[in-house]
């Protein structure tokens, strides 16, 4: 693979010669998107050649989509044996991400949701503060589910009071399209496996004195006819981001992080 593939070359990240300590990739979190996968790879790939896809467990069209994905190149496809939520697929890409000596992870969902036009905008900001955590800021249309809206006001105000007083301000702390610095992202430790991962790692990343770019990006719920496919389980997502938000606040006003 040439120098270009390897770092995402000149368009992405707005010159051929990269500062030391630059080398991006991106991490695909991945659950039955049989009809979204393969050309959210592809438009990401227009942008950034290192691409790791997580298959947490998912069924036989899904495989048949990753497998027809591990002849592309720059295309790594890791899977696990089990389901065990977005956030577990997300730690073991960041983890297989950072073992390859790549700098940083560009965090995008699979189901088409986000705005992939923006990843030279999520990269140029990260490479322009590269010991910062880049977390886009959603910008909905009319497909947003309006619980959805009220959830992320809810955990939008804990994750405040949360970080009061610690440096930069989480503006959307659900959203998945984001950039991690490696080294600490992989450091951290984050409890959480599924929802209430993205909102969790955000917080322990400020914790550690990371400072937050947010930028603002476009979301757009894909419809179950063109292949969108959502995980949301809305009584029990809302329960384990709540107790996340409970145990989160807890270790920041009393300091028990050992056992929380």
């Amino acid at each position: 693979m040439t120098e270009a593939g390897a770092s995402g070359g000149a368009d992405s990240a707005g010159s051929a010669i990269e500062p030391a300590g630059w080398r991006p990739c991106v991490v695909i979190p991945t659950y039955d998107n049989p009809r979204t996968i393969e050309k959210v790879v592809g438009d990401v790939q227009t942008h950034l050649v290192d691409v790791f896809v997580v298959d947490d467990g998912g069924g036989a069209e899904a495989k048949a989509a990753l497998e027809r994905l591990k002849s592309v190149e720059g295309v790594r496809v890791h899977h696990r044996a089990v389901n065990g939520g977005k956030g577990a697929a997300v730690k073991d890409g960041l983890r297989l991400a950072h073992e390859e000596g790549f700098t940083h992870a560009l965090q995008v969902d699979a189901d088409g949701q986000h705005a992939l036009e923006d990843v030279p905008k999520l990269l140029e900001t990260a490479r322009a503060n590269p010991r910062k955590l880049i977390l886009g800021k959603p910008v909905f249309d009319d497909t947003a589910p309006k619980a959805r809206l009220w959830g992320r006001k809810v955990s939008v105000f804990w994750v405040w009071l949360e970080t009061l007083g610690k440096r930069g301000k989480i503006e959307d702390p659900l959203c998945g399209f984001r950039v991690y610095p490696l080294e600490a992202a992989v450091a951290v430790r984050v409890r959480g496996d599924r929802m209430d991962f993205d909102p969790e790692i955000a917080v322990r990343l400020v914790w550690k004195g990371l400072d937050v770019v947010n930028v603002p990006t476009e979301v757009r719920y894909v419809p179950e006819e063109e292949g969108g496919i959502s995980h949301y389980r809305a009584f029990w997502d809302n329960f384990l981001v709540s107790l996340l938000h409970a145990r989160l606040t807890i270790v920041r006003y009393t300091g028990l992080s050992r056992w929380l």
